[in-house]
């Protein structure tokens, strides 16, 4: 066995970087890397996540999700707690992204920086650098939020909605008597 470390940076509008190193087993399960990065940034790990395999250009590739939503179909998702860093790490310099909060899109970058012989007894948070935001400072992301209701009632006039207001006159009910 062996220890791994990851230095997670967490994707932010802030001008100075935040991050954590944090190591753990390479058998530990992707739930256990989620944990230590929930905890060390003082989250409350109460939403979805999910970790993407990544690459150089940090593109999204394999989900390895929190929850089982396959559905039933067999072997469909890769799940956290039945997924063990082992299984994934293939690269030395590995990178990953975490998701969490899908409507909030917390965005964490992951990348593999060192393997030590010695193999932690639980995930260790090594180091943490910068001034972590709190969990509800962020605002839902701008693509999922919901339009201002600001040209509603110019949208009704456009489309006749006005006529309707009053409610149906008995002609309306019945145009033939």
């Amino acid at each position: 066995m062996a220890g791994i470390k990851f230095r997670v940076l967490l994707d932010t509008s802030q001008k100075e970087e935040v991050f954590c190193d944090i190591l753990l087993s390479i058998d530990d399960d992707f739930e256990a890397l989620f944990n230590a990065i929930i905890e060390a940034y003082q989250f409350k790990g109460n939403q979805m996540a999910s970790f993407y395999v990544s690459n150089e250009t940090w593109d999204k590739g394999e989900e390895i999700s929190l929850m089982d939503v396959s559905f039933g179909e067999p072997e469909s998702q890769k799940i956290m707690s039945s997924t063990t860093i082992r299984d994934i790490i293939e690269d030395p310099n590995q990178k990953l992204i975490l998701v969490y909060d899908f409507l909030k899109m917390w965005i964490f970058l992951i990348e593999c920086i060192g393997i030590q012989e010695e193999t932690p007894e639980k995930p260790t948070l090594l180091l943490s650098i910068g001034k972590k935001p709190k969990e509800d400072s962020k605002e839902l992301d701008e693509d999922l939020q919901m339009p201002a209701d600001e040209n509603s009632e110019e949208e009704e006039d456009e489309y006749g909605f006005q006529d309707f207001e009053d409610g149906f006159s008995e002609e309306d009910l019945n145009p033939y008597t």
